[in-house]
């Protein structure tokens, strides 16, 4: 994959999960539809996709430092 997209890739990725865990839209709109009983396993898939997605921002990183 080219540097570029593996960059955009991992700083949106994080970017959306850093949104769901900071503010209360999923907590709202999962209450709307009545799933709110999910929201206490949110922590168990949000933060590792926030760790999985800044992971491939250091390694867009790395390989675009070492292409330099």
């Amino acid at each position: 994959m080219e540097n570029r997209k593996l960059m955009a890739t991992g700083i949106i990725g994080f970017m959306v999960a850093a949104l769901c865990c900071f503010t209360p839209i999923l907590a709202v709109l999962f209450g709307a539809v009545g799933l709110s009983a999910v929201l206490g396993y949110l922590d168990y898939v949000l933060i590792p996709a926030m760790v999985l997605f800044l992971g491939i921002v250091a390694y867009a990183a790395y390989r675009r430092r070492r292409s330099a």
